[in-house]
């Protein structure tokens, strides 16, 4: 099978298999971020290390993230499918190792290594259904990559339920090997893709730069405020490392034959405000899912299933409005789909931010549904303009770059929302209202011990914990309005970007009208 084949869509038609196989691709990340949440309890009980287990979720992002950008550059270079096969077979060698793990540095280690196959995976098959679809034929196929998610969100939770107190936590690891198994077959089978082989020199060095000033830039931010004080001279060395290591970066791609990163990806008006808008969907979705959840069950005194219900109503209507986003963005354009996305998902977390602590779930739910309905009609058609307007042998570094922007966006959003909240506990626990000195901890990790002690003291702690929740829904709020400022400045007529070479000297008009009229698609 071909790239250059135009039949039907769907998992019978003739493209069929590669589309089921990059569904399958999506369902190993899909299913990774959903299923190892409810399984943490029993992991820690059976390894220990318990103040080592949020490693388990940071070194997963950190990995993944730094290795976006090589990845879609390689793609490029040398073909999806090589690099597509690389990224599974890491992600399900890393898997296996996962559920063999001795200790929890093992589990550690082990995570790492499934985020350097899984940067290769979302953003590299996501490339290839921009290769082997047209734009009109992904409207409808949107709907198929969509659906891996919605069920994944439901079924991830439930299947991590079920192998914690029935069989052992090590299964959310072994149930990837089928399915990785099953997609690396389908690909290397099935697929047969055009690569037109040219002699490429790797940037070697801007790699490396990148790799480490992002790497030390998203440790900095994780574990700033947490594991040591934003002021400490850990905290400074660290940042101060990142952005050295970045300048040079920046410095070396201007030279570079062929970078890693090219310059003309952040010069684009319709390449830099889309990566802007992934930047504000991984810190909006990182606030939501780390803050909503807690807020719901020390405030609302809702349980952890319910509350884990409540927030999976974002990733219901999510897959729900991907699916309609390609029939709308074929009639409106992409700015105007992803315009009215954004401005949903403003109003779902804008309502999210007025809920008071006397609340009820149904109401968190909607909220998170509109939510969900919003980000899912803007994300997909972010995602296929910038894709639209490159040809083939720039398509992966613009999908790797917006998937590298999201990944930041949700380590600087943990940062930031990691602080409001922080802030405001401790200032709120350092001045306990009178009659309760001496009884409230004076430290905010001490937060569910509080709640746990009952009468005054649990609803002082209830309300500083609504307090602390509430700076964070309202920060959310803001990063919607930053979306929806980023997809404004998006030209509204989407036209194939020129080129003279990969530095970025092209022959296009960068100054376009994002107020032209004219609605179309590339």
């Amino acid at each position: 099978m071909t790239t250059g084949t135009r039949a039907s869509i769907g998992l019978r038609s003739e493209r069929g298999p590669v589309l089921g196989a990059v569904m399958l691709s999506t369902a190993l990340i899909a299913l990774d971020s959903t299923i190892i949440a409810t399984a943490v309890p029993a992991v820690v009980d059976d390894l220990g290390g318990f103040s080592q287990f949020p490693w388990l979720f940071s070194v997963y992002l950190l990995t993944q993230a730094v290795t976006v950008p090589v990845y879609g550059k390689l793609a490029d270079v040398h073909g999806r499918k090589p690099v597509l096969l690389v990224g599974i077979a890491v992600f399900v060698a890393a898997s296996l190792f996962c559920g063999l793990a001795w200790s929890m540095p093992a589990l550690i280690v082990g995570r790492a290594l499934q985020g350097i196959g899984a940067g290769a995976i979302q953003p590299i098959g996501m490339t290839v259904i921009g290769d082997i679809y047209t734009v009109e034929e992904r409207a409808r196929v949107q709907g198929y990559v969509a659906s891996v998610w919605g069920i994944s969100a439901v079924l991830g939770p439930t299947l991590g339920g079920v192998f914690s107190d029935y069989l052992s936590w090590r299964w959310i690891f072994w149930v990837n090997l089928p399915l990785g198994a099953v997609a690396l077959v389908a690909l290397w089978r099935r697929w047969t893709e055009p690569v037109e082989r040219r002699e490429a020199r790797f940037d070697v060095a801007g790699s490396v730069l990148l790799a480490a000033g992002a790497g030390l830039l998203i440790v900095g931010l994780l574990q700033g405020g947490s594991a040591w004080a934003w002021a400490s001279p850990v905290s400074i060395g660290v940042l101060a490392t990142a952005a050295v290591l970045l300048v040079a970066f920046a410095l070396v791609e201007r030279r570079a034959a062929e970078p890693v990163l090219p310059p003309w990806v952040v010069r684009r008006r319709i390449l830099l405000s889309g990566n802007v808008a992934a930047i504000g969907l991984g810190a909006l979705l990182i606030g939501l899912s780390s803050y909503l959840p807690t807020w719901a069950q020390g405030v609302l005194g809702a349980g952890a299933l319910e509350a884990g219900f409540a927030l999976a109503a974002l990733t219901l209507g999510w897959p729900i409005a991907a699916s309609l986003s390609g029939r709308l963005y074929l009639r409106i354009g992409f700015r105007d789909t992803a315009l009215l996305g954004v401005v949903l998902a403003v109003a779902g977390t804008a309502g999210t931010a007025l809920l008071g602590p006397s609340a009820q779930l149904w109401q968190v739910g909607a909220w998170m549904f509109l939510t969900g309905l919003g980000l899912g009609l803007s994300s997909a058609p972010l995602i296929v303009a910038v894709q639209s307007v490159v040809g083939w042998d720039r398509r992966g570094v613009v999908t790797a770059t917006n998937m590298f922007s999201r990944s930041m966006g949700s380590a600087i959003g943990a940062a930031v929302f990691g602080a409001i909240a922080n802030t405001t506990l401790a200032a709120r626990f350092a001045a306990p209202p009178p009659g309760l000195d001496g009884e409230v901890p004076a430290d905010v990790d001490s937060t569910t011990a509080a709640l746990a002690q009952g009468g005054a003291v649990a609803d002082f702690a209830r309300e500083s914990l609504h307090a602390a929740s509430h700076g964070v829904f309202v920060a959310t709020a803001v990063t919607a309005v930053v979306i929806a400022l980023a997809v404004l400045a998006m030209p509204r007529r989407t036209e194939p970007l020129r080129f003279d070479d990969d530095r970025g000297r092209d022959t296009d008009d960068p100054d376009e009208d994002p107020a032209d009229d004219a609605a179309t698609v590339a």
